[in-house]
């Protein structure tokens, strides 16, 4: 045991493969090759002399010598993420990498904080996976950003959640829609409309589908579309309602043959939220950019 020699970059690897049970993921995830992991796992179980994985059928499952190093190694990678973090941050270089997942919706403000940011910090490398909401939760499961930003933040999952800017939802139809012309239109006449919805799972449909529920509406689906582009097109063509997020329309929604609806209870009031796994130790960079965030979040607001 005394004689037994590991390196960083070996348990590196190894966590890599044991979080994603798959050697072809591992190397993406590193930007190395196959054979390359292959060869650092080769040596790993080597230098501890017992095999640390088992391949059954596709599958790539821990030995138990493998879930005794899982449980030791996560501790010490950690503790040294932050050791390098704070090397750089005594540096006074603020370098580092910053991974971001955020939902499809958010590309319409995101973009305006992450330019300054970057011009702010500009050794920061930054990542960041615009993809829709079962996308996302499957990457915060997997640990796999520092930061996620979505409207409706997940039940029953150890997390923490902080309400970044407002984010109303409002009702839109064709410009030229009988009830485009009506004010306080009552909420029960919705269910008398087609709606036209992002696929289930999104943050703007769970939040819908909660609502009628609550209100006794039936929520007519007349579309599933996958995106809020295309979902204004259809409004526009007078294929029926949807309730988007006000920050995907224009300032003047009519420019695109939309009209905004003045219904009981819209614009409803809800927040992008930024989330974390509860306990993660986020890196010097990520703080740095969470602070950034919560203080630049007027510049993300809607421009009306």
């Amino acid at each position: 045991m005394a004689g037994m020699h590991v390196t960083l970059r070996q348990l590196q690897v190894f966590e890599a493969v044991a979080r994603l049970g798959s050697f072809s993921r591992a190397a993406e995830e590193l930007h190395v090759t196959q054979p390359t992991v292959s060869k650092q796992i080769r040596l790993l179980n080597e230098a501890i002399g017992l095999p640390l994985f088992e391949q059954i059928g596709k599958k790539i499952y821990l030995t138990e010598a493998g879930e005794q190093l899982r449980a030791t190694c996560g501790d010490w990678l950690d503790t040294w993420g932050r050791f390098e973090q704070s090397i750089a941050d005594l540096n006074g270089l603020r370098q580092g990498r910053l991974k971001i997942a955020a939902v499809t919706t958010t590309q319409f403000f995101m973009p305006r904080v992450l330019g300054p940011f970057c011009a702010e910090y500009p050794n920061i490398d930054i990542a960041m996976a615009v993809i829709n909401r079962d996308s996302l939760l499957e990457r915060l499961s997997r640990n796999e950003d520092d930061l996620y930003i979505m409207g409706v933040p997940p039940d029953g999952r150890d997390i923490v959640s902080e309400p970044l800017l407002e984010n109303p939802l409002v009702i839109i139809a064709a410009a030229d829609h009988p009830l485009a012309r009506r004010k306080r239109v009552p909420f029960s006449q919705l269910g008398k409309e087609g709606f036209i919805l992002r696929e289930r799972g999104s943050g703007t449909r769970i939040t819908m589908e909660r609502l009628f529920a609550q209100k006794n509406t039936a929520l007519n689906v007349k579309m599933e579309l996958g995106s809020n582009e295309a979902i204004k097109q259809a409004v526009a063509g007078g294929l029926g309602l949807a309730v988007l997020s006000r920050s995907t329309l224009h300032l003047n929604a009519a420019t695109d043959g939309l009209a905004v609806l003045d219904v009981q209870g819209f614009p409803l009031k809800r927040h992008w939220h930024v989330v974390r796994p509860r306990g993660k130790q986020l890196s010097v960079v990520a703080r740095t950019f969470l602070e950034f965030l919560h203080s630049h979040a007027q510049m993300l607001a809607p421009r009306r």
